[in-house]
């Protein structure tokens, strides 16, 4: 895994300069220690410079980057992994002459043979920029889920772009603001909606999309979607063979994912998911990876039990790493520092330190089980949707909503009928709407704009019923779990889960993540299974469980799904008491200078908490919104244009072109 930077001038200019290039690289170095490397060509009819920070791991010796087809007309830099490289070489090699054993090349072949609809044969996680300099044109792709992030603005008509928005920022000429639209939607549906991010001007470029740039002219396009059928599915199918099929679309996909010339390793986190994937390496791969997994010293979060009864069952050599209150809120500036955008949990702060403590383990890739929730039913959302639909045929009984006590053990106040009926009663029997999975999330979100200043509120405008979030002209055919499905997919996996909690978190330190159950074979075969194969009842991932229940214990796959979930107001007011940091950036004088939050609302916040002890579901959301925004205006806002330490590299490469 690695960092990519360039700087495209969209008209003729004077050469990119090189030193800019090289310090957008600098702040991507934990992307890429190993080397760097940097590409400039100018001629009268365009310029650029790709620069790129390398985490080596295929082919140590010669995938270094940015690089070159056989005649040094195409130029690549990429971030990310082609899992069957292997299997496109042979045909490419007909026609073209390869000089590394990388799959960055193979890459740069398959674009000079197919253009665009290279992208249909790669199976990976990536994002790649490949410049041609016979047409003086830039081509950008985004893999189909969005594992790995993209971002980009345009400035005095250059355009800029990189992994992280941290390296945009360092050639701008001036600090950036914060969009304030978009932290309306990071507070309302848990993640920016894409192509906005929480900076104005910067965007990112959306999963399954590319970019292609030539001219001047900048033109973003759609080639990969997640598609549901559209007519309730056939009769004929056997959940028994159907799950045999499953097994062997994600065994293939945990096989190719072991293609590394690094060691690799697996997280183990105690549920079904990490628990297959690490089953499938050992009984039917014939892989018995290292794994490694995050305890909690507060039992409401701790998993280890059954963390260490799935390494036992396997053998594997395993490790642990605990998590304390004071740890999540010692690393909390940091994580957001990396995040680069406000999160409205503390769940990827464990993650950022399994990920340190990885790579000190002398481990560069991890396996994880990342997409099966998405793309098998296993989110409670899911299951809140279909208990909803089923009380709105009867809105008037009592025993209908108490199924949801089933999915909210740790929710506050659901004894009590009333409140139960008042909290999941909302908009109840409006089941036609698009977005009706997800109400209750963006109506209990839109309540922490009473947090926001009254010049905040005028600038967002009223609360919007549903985001403006662009759907499939197929969606309103879907099945409701289908749509539900396709909402948590865009808004929440690729947004937040891969980005603020995957990609961020393990990149902090150097570490690459593969997800098998995000293969794109894997996706689309499941997006293709009948409803109740994935949610059968209020069992989730049904199908998943019947595929692999001969490889767990039964008290893995038969245990009730528990969302993993972090430690929040405890660590940042140990004793009732806060954190030095967090007394700071509350303090009268950083609210003001953020001019984001009410004061007054705010310190209500703080006050309830150190009264009660203890804080509600979404008022600990509201907490760590709060503090994650004030970290970004902090350190982004505030700490704009802060030198970039140059950190030593063992090999960098500069080529230059053209000039």
């Amino acid at each position: 895994m690695c960092g990519i930077a360039g700087i495209h001038p969209l008209a003729p200019a004077e050469p990119v300069c090189l030193e800019a290039v090289q310090h957008m690289v600098a702040t991507l170095h934990h992307r890429g220690p190993d080397e760097t490397g940097a590409y400039l060509f100018h001629d009268a009819a365009g310029s650029i410079g790709l620069g790129h920070a390398r985490l080596s791991i295929i082919d140590l010796a010669g995938g270094q980057q940015p690089l070159s087809n056989e005649d040094g007309t195409l130029w690549i830099s990429f971030n990310g992994e082609i899992f069957n490289y292997r299997e496109l070489r042979p045909t490419l090699e007909a026609d073209h002459q390869f000089a590394t054993d990388s799959d960055t090349e193979v890459i740069v072949h398959l674009y000079e043979t197919h253009g665009t609809d290279c992208l249909k044969f790669l199976n990976g996680q990536f994002v790649f920029a490949i410049w041609d300099e016979r047409n003086h044109s830039l081509f950008v792709a985004r893999d189909r889920v969005g594992i790995r992030p993209f971002f980009y603005t345009i400035h005095h008509n250059q355009l800029i772009f990189a992994s992280e928005m941290k390296a945009i920022l360092a050639v701008l000429p001036q600090p950036p603001q914060l969009d304030l639209t978009t932290l309306d939607q990071i507070f309302t549906t848990w993640s920016p909606l894409p192509p906005r991010t929480i900076f104005q001007g910067i965007q990112s470029l959306p999963p399954g999309h590319f970019m292609f740039v030539q001219n001047g002219q900048i033109a973003i396009e759609p080639y990969w979607q997640p598609e549901f059928p559209t007519e309730p599915l056939g009769q004929g199918l056997s959940l028994a063979e159907t799950a045999v099929q499953l097994r062997h679309h994600l065994t293939e996909a945990t096989r190719l994912r072991l293609r590394a010339d690094v060691p690799v390793g697996a997280y183990l986190s105690g549920g079904l998911d990490s628990s297959t994937i690490a089953a499938l390496l050992y009984h039917d791969i014939g892989q018995r990876l290292e794994t490694f997994s995050i305890a909690f010293t507060d039992v409401a979060f701790d998993e280890s039990s059954f963390q260490q009864q799935m390494a036992t069952h396997l053998g594997t050599e395993h490790h642990v790493i605990t998590c304390s209150h004071a740890d999540v809120g010692r690393a909390f500036p940091d994580v957001i520092y990396h995040t680069e955008t406000p999160i409205l949990r503390t769940s990827p702060v464990p993650l950022f330190l399994l990920s340190d403590f990885v790579q000190k383990a002398g481990i560069k890739v991890v396996l994880t089980g990342e997409g099966a929730d998405e793309f098998l039913g296993g989110y409670n959302i899911f299951k809140e949707a279909l208990i909803r639909r089923f009380w709105a045929r009867e809105p008037e009984s009592a025993l209908r909503p108490l199924l949801l006590k089933k999915l909210y053990r740790y929710v506050q106040n659901l004894d009590n009928p009333a409140y139960l009926a008042k909290f999941f009663g909302y908009r109840l029997t409006e089941t036609a709407e698009p977005g009706y999975s997800h109400l209750l999330r963006w109506r209990n979100g839109a309540r922490h704009r009473r947090l926001f200043t009254p010049d905040v509120l005028a600038h967002i405008g009223p609360e919007k019923p549903q985001p403006d979030l662009p759907l499939p002209l197929e969606f309103g055919r879907w099945s409701p779990l289908a749509q539900a499905q396709y909402l948590e997919i865009r808004i929440f996996l690729a947004e937040y889960l891969l980005s603020s909690q995957g990609d961020r978190m393990a990149m902090a330190h150097s570490i690459e993540g593969r997800f098998p159950f995000l293969d794109h074979n894997v996706v689309e075969f499941c997006n293709q299974l009948p409803p109740d194969f994935k949610l059968r009842g209020l069992n989730e991932k049904f199908i998943l469980k019947v595929a692999v229940r001969d490889l767990l214990p039964a008290e893995i796959w038969q245990r009730p799904k528990r969302p993993y979930r972090a430690p929040i107001h405890h660590g940042f007011f140990p004793d009732g008491r806060p954190l030095d940091w967090v007394d700071d950036v509350l303090s009268p004088s950083k609210l003001a200078a953020a001019g984001i939050f009410n004061p007054l609302a705010v310190q209500a916040l703080v006050s309830k908490q150190q009264r009660l002890g203890s804080l509600s579901e979404i008022d600990e959301m509201a907490l760590a919104g709060i503090l994650s925004t004030q970290l970004v205006h902090h350190h982004f806002v505030e700490g704009w244009g802060t030198a970039v330490a140059q950190q030593p590299t063992a090999n960098q490469k500069i080529i230059q072109r053209g000039l």
